[in-house]
Order: structure tokens, then sequence, then C-alpha cells
């Protein structure tokens, strides 16, 4: 079964060329309008990718490649358990107290603070 959905007329820009884009983005982390010009133009990459992410595709797309994966691999479809250590989550260089000694600020302050968080792919 098909992954990306049909559309009633052909699309500008191939989706194949319109997904590794979204790759290369993910990969290096580069701006949006940095995208080299050999990929369409950032706003059409953006657009989909925005679409996809609202409708839930891409999630479900990232479910679904996961689940074959593992299966490929001889695992079951749907992890038991996961495994979370310090080279995992990134802490502190100084220790515990020094989150305690930063200045507080307020969610509203803070240009990291996502009151949705996006998936990753």
């Amino acid at each position: 079964a098909a992954l990306l959905p049909k559309t009633g007329h052909p699309p500008k820009h191939a989706r194949r060329a319109m997904v590794n884009a979204m790759l290369y983005l993910g990969r290096t982390g580069c701006q949006w309008r940095n995208l080299p010009h050999d990929f369409p133009p950032w706003g059409s990459v953006w657009e989909l990718f925005w679409r996809w992410r609202e409708s839930g595709l891409l999630a479900r797309s990232h479910a679904t490649l996961r689940d074959a994966c593992r299966q490929q691999d001889g695992r079951k479809a749907a992890p038991s358990a996961a495994i979370l250590d310090s080279q995992s989550l990134k802490t502190t260089e100084k220790g515990g107290l020094a989150v305690l000694t930063q200045a507080k600020m307020s969610r509203a302050e803070s240009v990291t603070f996502c009151w949705k968080p996006t998936t990753c792919c």
C-alpha cells in the first residue's frame, strides 16, 4: 500500500524530490530558506510538509516504516521497552544544582517553548 496520497491532478514537483528535500532538512538541520537549489523551492516543500504533518500523514508513515524495519530485522513491530541513558539525554555540564541557579523565565518569555510538539522523521 502506498504511504503517500494520490492527488487529482499531477503535482508541480515530483513527490520524490519533495520527500528528499524534507529528509535533507531533517538530516542537516538547515533553515527552510537555505534549502539548496537542487531541490524544489523551499516554500513548496514547507507547504507540503505542513499539510502532511497537520493531517497526521507524517506520523502514520513514520510508524508504518518503523514497524516494517523492525519486522525485517526479525523483531516485533512495536517496541516493548525503551532505554534512556546519560548519552541519550543531555543534562547540564555542571551537575544537578546548576539548573536551580539559572534565572527563572516564564514559558511565554522562552523562545524555545512550543505548545505543540512536532514529529521528527
